[in-house]
C-alpha cells in the first residue's frame, strides 16, 4: 500500500520547491565525504578514496533511515507517514514531465532564448545555441533516459525491498540507489578531479541500473505498443542501439523511445564549449515534434503503470 500511496502522491503533487528534499541532504553528505577523502597528499589511491566515499555515504544514509524508522516504530501512524513520504521523495515521475513541459510551452509560444534557458534546468549540455528542433529532440532524450534513473529504476528497488522487508526494505532499497545515482551525478566524470576517484560511484551506478534498465525499456517498448506506436521499430532500434552511450544503460530507454517515435536522437552536443561526439541513436524517419513529448510522457506514464503491475503480481505470489 505504501508504494501505492507514493506513486499516487507523486503523480499528483510532483516535486513542490517550497518542501525540503531527502536528496538534497545525500548531496551535501557527498560533498561533506567528498572533502574528507579526496587525495590530499602524493601517494594516496585516488580510486581507494572514492570505493572510501561510496562505502561511507552508503553506510550512513543506511544508518539514519534505520535508526529514524526504528525510533518511529513506537508511533506506527506516523512511522508509515514517513515512510510514504520517504518513497514518494525518491520518485520524479510528475517532475520529469513537468520540468520538460516547461521547454515545450516556451517553443508552443515561440519564445526560443526562454526554451533554451528552460531546457539548461534539465540537461548538462550547453543549449544557448540550440535551435528548435534540437531542442525537443534534447527533450525527449532527457525524458526517456530519466524514465529509468529518476523513476523506474527506485521503483524497482523499493519494489524489491519491500519483498523483502516491507516498508523498511523498501525505503531502504530506494534510497540507497538514489545515493548511488546521486554520487555518480555528483563525482562521476570521466575529467582530471574525479576520473579515478569517482570511478567506483560511476561503477556501481551502472550495476544497479543493469536489470532496471532493461527491464524498463521492455516495459516502455509494451508501453509503445498499447498506446499504437511502431512497436517493432522499436524493438528493431532497440536491438540495434540499446548500447550507443557511452553509459551501458542510458541507451536502452532512449532508442526504445526513439524507436517508437521514428526519430534519430543522440549525436554530437557541446558541454562546456567542447564539442563531445556520441554516437546517435535510431533512425531519422521524420523530423520531431512538439507532440512528441506528450507521446513520450504517456509512454512514461503506461510504463509506471506496468511496473505497479508488476509489482502487484510478484507482490501477491509472495503472499501464496
Amino acid at each position: 500500500m505504501s508504494i501505492y500511496l507514493a506513486l499516487l502522491l507523486d503523480y499528483l503533487l510532483g516535486d513542490p520547491k517550497w518542501l525540503p528534499h531527502p536528496v538534497v541532504a545525500v548531496g551535501k553528505l557527498i560533498a561533506f565525504y567528498e572533502k574528507l577523502f579526496y587525495p590530499q597528499r602524493y601517494g594516496q589511491s585516488a580510486f581507494r578514496q572514492g570505493c572510501l566515499l561510496v562505502l561511507a555515504t552508503l553506510a550512513t544514509v543506511a544508518g539514519v533511515l534505520l535508526a529514524l524508522l526504528l525510533i518511529l516504530a513506537r508511533w506506527p501512524w506516523l512511522r508509515a507517514a514517513v515512510i510514504v513520504y520517504l518513497l514518494y521523495a525518491a520518485l520524479a515521475w510528475r517532475s520529469l514531465q513537468v520540468e520538460p513541459g516547461y521547454v515545450i510551452s516556451a517553443l508552443r509560444s515561440g519564445n526560443l532564448p526562454r526554451a533554451r534557458q528552460m531546457l539548461s534546468y534539465v540537461v548538462g549540455r550547453d543549449t544557448e545555441n540550440l535551435n528548435r528542433q534540437q531542442i525537443i529532440k534534447a527533450t525527449l532524450e532527457t525524458i526517456a533516459e530519466n524514465t529509468i534513473d529518476g523513476v523506474l529504476s527506485p521503483l524497482f528497488y523499493m519494489g524489491l525491498g519491500y519483498l523483502a522487508g516491507g516498508g523498511l526494505g523498501a525505503v531502504l532499497g530506494a534510497w540507497l540507489y538514489k545515493a548511488v545515482n546521486t554520487m555518480d551525478s555528483m563525482v562521476g566524470y570521466k575529467n582530471d578531479r574525479y576520473r579515478e576517484f569517482g570511478t567506483c560511484a560511476a561503477r556501481l551506478d551502472d550495476v544497479a541500473n543493469f536489470l532496471p534498465a532493461r527491464l524498463g525499456a521492455m516495459l516502455m517498448l509494451l508501453a509503445g505498443g498499447m498506446l499504437g506506436l511502431d512497436a517493432a521499430a522499436g524493438w528493431r532500434i532497440w536491438w540495434r542501439d540499446r548500447y550507443a552511450h557511452k553509459s551501458p544503460n542510458s541507451a536502452q530507454s532512449e532508442s526504445v523511445v526513439a524507436g517508437l517515435l521514428g526519430l534519430r536522437l543522440g549525436g554530437p552536443s557541446y558541454y562546456f564549449g567542447k564539442l563531445v561526439v556520441k554516437p546517435t541513436i535510431g533512425d531519422e524517419r521524420r523530423e520531431p515534434q512538439l507532440a512528441d513529448y506528450t507521446t513520450t510522457c504517456r509512454i512514461l506514464n503506461w510504463s509506471v503503470i506496468l511496473a505497479a503491475v508488476l509489482f502487484s503480481f510478484f507482490y501477491l505470489w509472495s503472499l501464496v
